[in-house]
């Protein structure tokens, strides 16, 4: 059973994905791969928060609505 990730397709096969991995776990120690693993979530959390729009009815393509200014008194 292979990873059929559209990331990794025709990049990383399992076998590399699970050298990766044992790579890892010999680097950081079984102790420390939660803590990454939750700072890894973590961090793509907050780059989809940041990356999504701030009108949540906003079509992707569809420019930012914006309010005009208020008018400025002429002179009087």
């Amino acid at each position: 059973m292979a990873l059929q990730s559209p990331i990794f397709a025709g990049i990383l096969g399992g076998q590399e994905l699970w050298l990766i991995l044992v790579i890892v776990l010999l680097l950081f120690g079984g102790s420390k791969l939660p803590s990454l693993a939750r700072g890894l979530g973590q961090s793509i959390k907050e780059f989809k928060k940041a990356s999504a729009p701030d009108d949540p009815d906003a079509k992707p393509g569809e420019p930012k609505k914006t309010e005009p200014p208020p008018p400025t008194p002429g002179p009087n």
